[in-house]
């Protein structure tokens, strides 16, 4: 390793020396960050950077930066990309020695610790289990409160689950895990013990408002007998780990990765000494993993207890731009305590095993706030923890998620907001703005939005978000989601169709203001308002509904409440009668909705294929309809390979039937 310097011109036009640290592949990448840091001491007030050639860096433990790494505006720490590389960060091993049986099944020994994630020519490889596709399901479920304040779960199985576990032995069932869907959330936990039809696992009970019953779906994973399909692998208690390749797949010339790290960056400041001022540039970060603890994986919303393979507390000014994030068992990035200024901007997400990018505690008082995640493509999310979201904002504000394309995963694309109820939040003045969010939910769980929302959020705003196929697996796929306590947030100019259960549903909230939006083509209902409330629950106002079938409004509050829908354009496209909490539309307007509203076409090119351009916009001019850009949203700049690249889907989607 040796040091190198170059010049580059700060805003006064005057020369500054750059200090640099040459990494390739091969170097010890904690020695390059020791050097920096000597390199700081003697050249304070310079740029001092850490530049990575081509070809994998290994890690085997989190590279950890201190407030002893902070920069300058003037004279930051990089770490970049050398000019024309792609190197990549990896926190894998790579697994050689694979003999190929005559079945065509590979097969190698595999020393050291067990492993739950595997990947196999850059695709993430599927852990044996059952069904291939989809879930089984519970057929009853009891539980037992046991001393120690934990639950013991018996369920019963249906016939084409029961027989996967049946003639296992003990050890082998053990060893099986389970991945439970209910509603919004997963458990995962081990078999403890099998009785005719009945499994039985341990641990925390179930929650009330989220238990275990016959819609719960049900797959059971690392269970040998499932290896059955290209792609799948199982790893033996004694090493043994057999592939069955895909297509075109040689294990001379493919490589296969585990992972030996969770996590890969971690920047770890304190209240009165924050890391500031780094900057990471042109990086690929790979191959992280999750393991299951031996008590499982309890429930948790969003899969919020679980963290990120590049962390961040105490920071400021910390950007990545222009990297990549992939193949991982946790969270991507999370800017979690006392984050402000910090930026994730045209970055590449994907094949993450829960979601792309966190900010924000789950607490009060951690002073997160005022930062950016811009331009990025964040997909193909929730493998490990399918609950997970594409952005979770938490108790913070002031931040904007803007320009992103946020798709294919399980569950919601954007949630923001972690109050339930009316208390204070800190999770105000948050830009939700120009995001292209689709392909969410696909029919695994229940109760999401392509934008959900939690808490008092004044002065939050939701606008210019394309929304579309939103599926969830019972209710609850909807476009824009203000759940519980949602309040003072502005949702306008967002266009929002083909969902499950409506373009807009407001749980119950607070002087929340839905103006000038196009809802489109809801399969149950195109609206929905649960919980009516003494105060003015949203207005509803100058938006375009157009829908084939079924209601207009339904939910729980059967049409009572304090709420404003007015100066609407409504157009059943079927011809047929608009039915709103199974009222007739004159019975609709007689108490006091939709009074100056249109029934009317809105004269969109193409509707049914997603063109919502005007062909005339004189009928949407009489409600004072403003049209917008159908375009703006999504990854924007003028590097066309990177908006191609928001366009692809990824390799393992199943779109559902």
């Amino acid at each position: 390793m040796r040091v190198a310097f170059s010049f580059f011109l700060i805003a006064t036009g005057v020369a500054c020396a750059v200090q640099q640290v040459p990494v390739t592949a091969g170097d010890h990448v904690a020695a390059a960050l020791e050097k920096a840091r000597e390199l700081r001491k003697v050249h304070s007030g310079e740029p001092v950077e850490i530049v990575f050639g081509p070809g994998t860096h290994r890690l085997d433990s989190p590279l950890h930066f201190g407030p002893e790494d902070s920069g300058s505006e003037s004279a930051p720490l990089r770490l970049i990309a050398a000019p024309g590389a792609h190197p990549v960060l990896s926190g894998g091993r790579v697994i050689a020695g694979f003999k190929v049986r005559p079945d065509g099944r590979w097969e190698a020994h595999v020393d050291g610790a067990p492993f739950e994630q595997l990947w196999v020519g850059g695709l993430r490889a599927v852990r044996a289990r059952e069904p291939n596709a989809g879930f089984f399901h519970m057929r009853n479920v009891r539980e037992e409160k046991l001393p120690d304040g934990r639950s013991r779960m018996t369920v019963e199985l249906e016939d084409q689950a029961l027989k996967w576990l049946k003639d296992l032995d003990p050890a082998t069932l053990h060893g099986t895990q389970m991945l439970a869907y209910h509603k919004w959330d997963n458990t995962r936990r081990f078999i403890g013990a099998l009785a005719g039809r009945d499994f039985v696992t341990e641990g925390r009970g179930m929650a009330p408002w989220n238990t275990w019953d016959d819609k719960t779906g049900l797959v059971l994973e690392n269970i040998e007998a499932g290896l059955d399909q290209p792609g799948e692998w199982f790893l033996s208690p004694e090493g043994t780990l057999t592939y069955i390749p895909r297509p075109g797949e040689d294990p001379a010339r493919t490589e296969v990765v585990a992972p030996v790290a969770e996590r890969l960056v971690v920047i770890d400041g304190h209240p009165g000494a924050k890391v500031s001022h780094l900057e990471i540039r042109g990086l690929s970060f790979q191959h992280a993993g999750w393991t299951c603890p031996p008590g499982g994986y309890d429930p948790s919303q969003a899969a919020s207890n679980i963290e990120a393979v590049i962390q961040a507390d105490h920071a400021e000014a910390i950007s990545l731009i222009d990297c990549e994030v992939a193949h991982t068992g946790l969270y991507g990035i999370w800017f979690r305590d006392g984050c402000t200024g910090c930026r994730v901007e045209k970055t590449y997400l994907h094949d993450l095993g829960a979601g792309g990018v966190r900010i924000g505690a789950l607490e009060e008082g951690r002073q997160t706030s005022g930062n950016t995640v811009e331009n990025c493509i964040i997909r193909d999310a929730g493998k490990v923890f399918p609950c997970a979201v594409g952005v979770l904002i938490g108790f913070s504000g002031d931040n904007a998620i803007v320009h992103n394309e946020i798709s294919h995963m399980p569950y919601t694309g954007v949630s923001v907001g972690w109050r339930w109820g009316y208390a204070a939040s800190e999770a105000k003045r948050n830009r939700i703005e120009f995001n292209h969010i689709h392909d969410i939910g696909n029919g695994l769980l229940s109760d999401m939005g392509g934008i959900y929302t939690l808490g008092p959020s004044e002065g939050s705003v939701l606008r210019g978000n394309r929304i579309h196929d939103i599926l969830s697996y019972d209710y609850g796929g909807w476009g824009l989601y203000n759940d519980e306590g949602s309040t003072g947030m502005l949702l306008e100019d967002n266009l929002v169709y083909r969902t499950t259960s409506g373009g807009y549903h407001e749980h119950y909230g607070k002087e929340n203001i839905v103006r000038n939006n196009i809802f489109a083509f809801a399969r149950d209902q195109q609206l929905q308002f649960t919980r009516p409330e003494d105060h003015v629950s949203f207005h509803f106002t100058g938006n375009i509904v157009l829908w084939e079938k079924g209601p207009l409004w339904t939910g729980g509050s059967q049409g009572k409440g304090n709420y404003e829908v007015d100066r609407n354009i409504l157009w059943p496209t079927g011809g047929g009668e608009i039915v709103s909490y199974g009222r007739n539309f004159d019975d609709w307007q007689k108490a006091g909705r939709d009074v100056n509203s249109l029934v009317a076409d809105p004269l969109f090119v193409d509707p049914a294929h997603g063109d919502f351009h005007f062909k005339d916009p004189s009928v949407a001019a009489k409600i004072g309809f403003r049209p917008f850009d159908l375009t703006a949203a999504g990854v924007d700049g003028e590097d066309e390979v990177w908006r191609k690249l928001a366009k692809e889907t990824p390799p393992d989607w199943i779109r559902p039937r």
